[in-house]
C-alpha cells in the first residue's frame, strides 16, 4: 500500500476476502468481532458504540447494509443520505474498524453464517437472550454464534445521537 487512501480501501473487502481474513486471524489466534448496520451519517453515538464493540476481541468487522438494504429497512424515503462507498470509506478511516463487508441482504445472517465471528455485538436496544426470531430485540445470527462457542453481547448506546434524530433536526 502506498498511501493512506489505499490504507482505507484495503479494508474494504468481499465476504470471500473477509472468510480468508478471518481464516487468518482465527490461526494466529485472534478474537474476531462482528457487528452491522447502516451508519448513514456517522456521529458520536457510531464511533463511540464501534470502538465498545472493538473491545471485545482483537479484531472488528462491520457488516455495511447496501444502499438497496437501506431502502428496504424504511427509514425514511431519502436514506440512506450517504451512498454505500462513501459509507464504507468512512468506516474505514476508524482504527477500530479492521475490514468492512457490504451486503445486499435485509439480514446479515449469510455474512454471519459465513464468517463465523467469536463475538456478535448489536446495541444494547437489542437482548442477547432474546430467542424469538420475530422480536424486534431478537439479535439476527445470535444462535449460530453461540452454536459455534461464540458470545453475544449488548453494547450501550450514547443517548441523543441517532442518525434519524439528526436528520430530523436539519429539517426543521
Amino acid at each position: 500500500m502506498n498511501n493512506r487512501t489505499d490504507f482505507l480501501g484495503a479494508k474494504i473487502v468481499t465476504l470471500h476476502e473477509a472468510k480468508q481474513q478471518v481464516e487468518i486471524w482465527k490461526l494466529a489466534s485472534h478474537k474476531v468481532v462482528f457487528t452491522n448496520g447502516c451508519f448513514d451519517i456517522l456521529h458520536k453515538g457510531h464511533v463511540s458504540y464501534l470502538a465498545r464493540t472493538a473491545e471485545h476481541g482483537n479484531r472488528l468487522i462491520v457488516g455495511l447494509n447496501s444502499d438497496a438494504s437501506v431502502k428496504r429497512q424504511e427509514k425514511g424515503e431519502n436514506r440512506p443520505i450517504n451512498d454505500e462507498a462513501a459509507r464504507a470509506t468512512v468506516l474505514a478511516a476508524l482504527s477500530c474498524v479492521d475490514l468492512i463487508v457490504l451486503f445486499d441482504q435485509d439480514t446479515p445472517i449469510e455474512l454471519i453464517r459465513e464468517l463465523e465471528p467469536n463475538v456478535l455485538a448489536k446495541g444494547a436496544d437489542y437482548d442477547p437472550l432474546e430467542t424469538d426470531s420475530h422480536s424486534k430485540k431478537h439479535i439476527v445470527g445470535s444462535d449460530i454464534v453461540r452454536a459455534n462457542g461464540g458470545e453475544v453481547v449488548a453494547i450501550p448506546l450514547v443517548d441523543g445521537f441517532s442518525t434519524t434524530a439528526i436528520v430530523e433536526r436539519l429539517k426543521k
